[in-house]
């Protein structure tokens, strides 16, 4: 095998497994992203909760984000992309998922009969 067709070799795909700077950079968003949400919420800094719901969530999209670019590589240079549309559709599958389920779960809840003090006691 020679080696301008080694799949080994980074050089011949034009990216490599990432450098220290951007491990470095990564680092440093995932450390702050994590502090900001833990800040927000023990120095009770946002009176109103659902605020400070809402942008821990945010942070939390943002943090998956620097986790895939920085740590996992995928992008569309990857493997000709087909490393990021396996990660997008297993995306839409546990979204599916869990937000099937969350459905169900409150649906179930709304449509389930309510029970009587008696019939509960009756057998």
């Amino acid at each position: 095998m020679s080696a301008s067709h080694d799949p080994v070799d980074p050089a011949h795909h034009g990216h490599g497994h990432g450098s220290r700077r951007g491990y470095w950079i990564g680092t440093l968003l995932a450390i702050v992203l994590t502090v900001l949400p833990f800040w927000l919420v023990m120095g009770n800094v946002l009176r109103d909760p659902q605020v400070t719901a809402i942008l821990i969530v945010a942070m939390a999209l943002v943090q998956i984000v620097v986790h895939v670019v920085s740590f996992l590589h995928l992008d569309t240079r990857s493997e000709g992309g087909w490393t990021l549309l396996a990660f997008l559709f297993t995306v839409v599958v546990v979204f599916i998922l869990i937000g099937g389920s969350v459905w169900i779960m409150f649906h179930l809840n709304t449509n389930m009969m309510p029970m009587s003090g008696t019939g509960a006691a009756m057998g």
